[in-house]
């Protein structure tokens, strides 16, 4: 039988698994003798081979109990009713917000068509297939929009700016 295994290193194997010792310890021992890096799997592989191995499991260890019976089905479907299922909540109908509008009439662009000084505000796309086109007109120095627009999403009255000038600042004395 060809193997890796050096005649010296299956009879230390040998007489090892003789005096009792498992095989983690026996690939263990002769490694520290003769200088290998056999594993614990590669000994009982070994010993397999040469027609030795056994247990690896002391003879006083429990056998291993089987595993409990799954639930039957019956029980699952009992577990799982409609009755367990968590309930969406109904969420009543509220009136759409009205929109605030920039007094500019847009150009309508495609994004091919805009050029890079062109207004970025989007139209459109509130329906399924709708275009969306951009405003078109001159953009502000350092912004993507033109002014009425720039004052629209940034500007004050802006939901943004709403949003933070309703909190009133709060005063906090040294100690």
């Amino acid at each position: 039988m060809q193997t890796d295994w050096a005649p010296e290193h299956a009879e230390a194997l040998r007489e090892h698994l003789a005096k009792g010792l498992s095989y983690a310890e026996i690939a263990a021992a002769i490694n520290a003798k003769f200088k290998t890096a056999y594993s614990r799997n590669a000994a009982i592989g070994r010993a397999r081979r040469m027609g030795l191995a056994g247990s690896d499991r002391p003879g006083g260890w429990p056998k291993l109990t089987p595993k409990a019976q799954q639930p039957s089905l019956r029980k699952l479907r009992k577990r799982h009713s409609l009755d367990a299922v968590w309930r969406l909540p109904v969420f009543e109908r509220t009136e759409t917000a009205k929109l605030r509008c920039a007094e500019v009439d847009p150009r309508h662009l495609s994004l091919f068509d805009l050029e890079p000084n062109d207004c970025r505000y989007p139209y459109g796309g509130d329906e399924e297939n709708e275009a969306i086109t951009f405003c078109g007109h001159p953009r502000r120095q350092g912004s993507s929009y033109c002014a009425p627009h720039f004052r629209l999403t940034c500007g004050r009255g802006a939901a943004s700016r709403q949003s933070a000038e309703t909190v009133p600042p709060k005063l906090v004395e040294a100690a």
